[in-house]
């Protein structure tokens, strides 16, 4: 049982849990082993880790919404038990769980949480994002994990800096208001949107904040754009989130006018799309009625990635996928908008967490991120991933943020995965090496 405890421990070291340091440590033990011990430490690890999906899904929809969470911890368990029987090499193991993490971004049911990575996410080392993304952390902790695991204890100290190092200031020029409306997902998924509650809270907070230049509204705020807005907004443009039968779209409105819309690319799978509908119709059709949903169509995804105007705006879901935040940034976006409904999480800290993972796409981009949340966390986020602003959430309100628009990019933006690769080669040279090197199969 002793792998399924380190699973767990290695749980609490990545948000919204407080004991990032202990990462490599918690590694350190897990560099060797077969099958049986990847399953069990993929068991232990994903439970906690992915915990709020059963309390949500219990919470909104009755004892049948935790189902789901048995097969998704089965399935990721599994993947790491195959990853530890084809990495028999402590080397090989720290390039292939690199790569495992990011097969986990790909495909129509890509699920990319537990990257290792975040372990950092509240060191000032983080800022390495900047130059390889997520899996450069990911790959860093690793690394420093195998050089504990041999006895290279002098390696604490540059694991020390990493957390200790100072971080440059942020200079915001520009101010938003951030509405949070607080409206109950149920209600908002069958359709009672209260417009009101926008519309009463954006004159309130702009009477508190005549500054204000922006205002943004989360995702699905609404059906249309409200009569009236134009006189609470006086000329300001608005950021706000539809709530369409086809796509999950944002739009950018001012004076009368839908300048411009984008559409969610990335769908939660099983939430916006449900894979394999023509096979597991029934399977769905038992659950939708079980939970008290009725029919539930699929979401029609968007397109392509593009900015309205100067804003890169992300919709929930895509917040936690690289890519996304980088194709808007490679596209023109100066600062990044999020637009997310974290009510669906109930009291977990599914919210929490998905915040945090949000966080580090400011890095990597090098960005600010204003993220408007139906009942939070609203907050702006400068682009070496402080949070400088931020209201509490589950209740209704709004916030004046500040940020920057900032072009130029980061290595990462223009780079993209390069540490994936550096994690494919030290695979295959663990691979190689340990054919080669009988003696290498310790190392």
């Amino acid at each position: 049982m002793r792998p399924l405890l380190l699973g767990l421990l290695l749980a609490l070291t990545l948000p919204p849990f407080p004991f990032g340091p202990l990462a490599p440590l918690v590694l350190a033990f897990l560099l060797r082993g077969g099958f049986r011990e990847g399953f069990l430490m993929g068991l232990g690890f994903f439970s906690l880790h992915l915990l709020w999906l059963p309390q949500s899904f219990a919470e909104n929809f009755g004892p049948w919404g935790a189902v789901p969470f048995l097969p998704l911890v089965l399935v990721k368990a599994l993947s790491f038990g195959l990853l530890f029987a084809l990495t028999p090499t402590p080397l090989s193991r720290v390039g292939g769980w690199v790569l495992l993490e990011w097969l986990s971004e790909q495909g129509d049911l890509a699920f990319p949480w537990g990257l290792l990575g975040y372990a950092l996410l509240e060191a000032p080392g983080r800022l390495l994002a900047a130059w390889g993304g997520v899996y450069l952390l990911s790959l860093l902790v690793l690394l420093f994990a195998w050089g504990f695991s041999a006895g290279r204890w002098s390696l604490l100290l540059p694991w020390a800096l990493l957390w200790l190092l100072p971080l440059p200031e942020a200079q915001p020029e520009e101010m938003a208001l951030l509405v949070q409306g607080n409206i109950n997902p149920l209600r908002k998924f069958q359709g009672e949107l209260d417009e009101a509650v926008y519309l009463r809270l954006t004159e309130e907070g702009l009477k508190a904040h005549s500054e204000a230049q922006l205002v943004v509204w989360p995702e699905t705020a609404v059906w249309r754009i409200p009569e009236g807005v134009d006189g609470v907004l006086e000329g300001r443009p608005l950021l706000t989130g539809l709530n369409l039968f086809g796509p999950n779209r944002a739009v950018l409105y001012q004076e009368g006018r839908v300048l411009a819309h984008y559409d969610k690319t990335r769908l939660v799978p099983f939430g916006e799309r449900f894979p394999f509908r023509e096979a597991l119709g029934g399977v769905y059709a038992f659950f939708f009625r079980a939970m008290g949903l009725g029919e539930v169509l699929d979401r029609t995804p968007g397109k392509d990635l593009r900015p309205l105007g100067p804003y890169g705006v992300m919709i929930c879901y895509e917040s936690v996928f690289p890519g996304v935040a980088r194709g808007l940034a490679r596209s023109g976006a100066e600062v990044l908008v999020l637009l997310t409904n974290d009510a669906w999480y109930g009291p977990s800290y599914g919210g929490r967490q998905h915040f945090a993972l949000g966080r580090l796409r400011a890095v990597e981009t090098g960005r600010w991120l204003l993220r408007a949340g139906n009942d939070g966390i609203t907050a702006s986020v400068d682009p070496y991933g402080r949070v400088v602003a931020a209201i509490p959430p589950h209740r209704e309100g709004f916030l004046l943020a500040p940020y920057a628009l900032l072009s130029g990019e980061t290595p990462y933006v223009r780079l993209g995965d390069w540490a994936v690769g550096v994690a494919l080669t030290l695979l295959l040279l663990g691979l190689i090496l340990r054919v080669r090197l009988p003696g290498w199969r310790n190392r």
